[in-house]
């Protein structure tokens, strides 16, 4: 929704539609007194919920005249909108606003631009769940609100990852990460490639969008457009999650490849290693890189990206490595079996990974390719982690929505 001052008044001077909403504020004091904020929840949903559209605040909907908002009372109105979508709308919803001076009848007036895209998520507002049909919002009822769980992929109907993401075209994406796929027999034509290998698609409208996996493997910033898309790393000192006891922390952002090795960087420049002279120089690290490099690459590649507002979560103690990884156990494996079987969540994601050269120093690792899709991460990180520390890894479920894994660390060789 990029059209300039000028066709927003034209849009403005035709009244509300499917893809506009004007609305007034009435103000006491500091706070927005009308609409309630419950309505305007409804209204920031029902859009999210059925097309990317705006809503412009400082404008009669009956007379469309411009009233404005004052000056002074701009961040309030801003932060009155910012609070309701993250507390009464959920999941929160991301919007871009702006503040926007126009010229109306020889005056300077303030308005509040609202964009909000169709979402990748489904909304539900204190009122319940609503969608936009002309210019006003109506309840759905339970026939289309399934049908729209469906469609946004919260039933896995359609692979989340090849699913169009709203807000992002295929100009979004970074043409020298995408190339990277390429081979000798990829069609010569970027938009016909970039179709093939499912990076873009078209939208329900019949737009050409970046899809998850395009966003996630050929942006330099996913999380730009899917905002939990990185990975969180902390290092505690000691064995108690305690943020006094941080000795380091860091996002990590980047195309999912990027924040493999970033991740496994972070672990490596943490962890210990010990060192002993018997009589030459034994060096013994807390943690197998190579099991630390799989356990990263399992969590990056099979982690539920539709999970809103849920990361992948790294954390680093003196006697373990833990690692969260949102979503449940893909089909129908087990914490008993998971060392047994293979299952992708995300096939796409993974074939993607699949074609990106090792970028990791892990030791012992026969890989030439990030992922190679054969099953044997798990043993690896099983096998190796416990010959180091004596003690198997853990993979626990954690309320069936978060996968968990501990790796425990080695003990210094003196103390063995």
């Amino acid at each position: 929704m990029n059209e300039n001052i000028s066709d927003l008044l034209k849009q403005i001077a035709l009244g509300e539609d499917s893809v506009l909403e004007l609305k007034t504020l009435e103000f006491s004091g500091n706070k927005v007194v009308s609409p309630h904020r419950n309505s305007m929840a409804d209204e920031l949903a029902a859009m999210a919920n059925t097309v990317s559209g705006v809503i412009v605040l400082g404008v009669d909907d009956k007379t469309k005249e411009i009233h404005g908002l004052p000056s002074e009372k701009l961040e309030i109105a801003e932060e009155w909108i910012r609070s309701i979508c993250n507390d009464s709308i959920e999941p929160p919803l991301d919007c871009i606003m702006r503040k926007i001076v126009i010229s109306d009848k020889g005056e300077e007036k303030n308005i509040l631009r609202i964009d909000v895209t169709r979402s990748l998520f489904v909304h539900k507002s204190p009122n319940g769940y609503f969608r936009r049909i002309g210019s006003s919002k109506r309840e759905m009822k339970p026939d289309v609100l399934a049908r729209l769980f469906q469609q946004r992929s919260q039933v896995r109907l359609i692979r989340f990852d090849e699913q169009t993401v709203p807000g992002a075209s295929s100009d979004d994406l970074n043409s020298k990460l995408w190339s990277r796929f390429r081979t000798v027999l990829s069609p010569k034509e970027d938009q016909e490639f970039l179709e093939k290998m499912k990076l873009v698609a078209r939208d329900e409208d019949g737009n050409l969008r970046a899809t998850v996996s395009g966003v996630l493997m050929a942006t330099e910033a996913p999380e730009t457009f899917i905002s939990n898309a990185f990975i969180q790393a902390v290092y505690y000192r000691g064995v108690e999650r305690n943020g006094a006891k941080q000795l380091d922390a860091k996002d990590i952002t980047g195309p999912l490849d990027i924040q493999i090795r970033d991740a496994c960087k972070f672990v490596e420049s943490n962890m210990r290693v010990f060192a002993i002279k018997a009589p030459n120089r034994i060096e013994t690290p807390q943690f197998s890189m190579n099991a630390v490099f799989e356990a990263i690459v399992n969590a990056v590649a099979h982690r539920d990206y539709s999970i809103y507002g849920s990361k992948i979560r790294l954390q680093l103690f003196a006697d373990r490595l833990e690692i969260y990884s949102p979503g449940s156990i893909p089909n129908t494996m087990t914490i008993e079996s998971i060392s047994q079987r293979q299952s992708a969540r995300n096939e796409l994601i993974s074939s993607l990974l699949a074609r990106c050269p090792m970028n990791v120093n892990a030791f012992g690792s026969q890989r030439s390719y990030i992922m190679d899709k054969r099953g044997e991460g798990v043993p690896i990180i099983i096998v190796e982690s416990e010959q180091l520390s004596k003690k198997r890894p853990v993979y626990e479920l954690i309320d069936d929505s978060e996968l968990k894994l501990t790796i425990f660390a080695a003990q210094p060789p003196w103390e063995d």
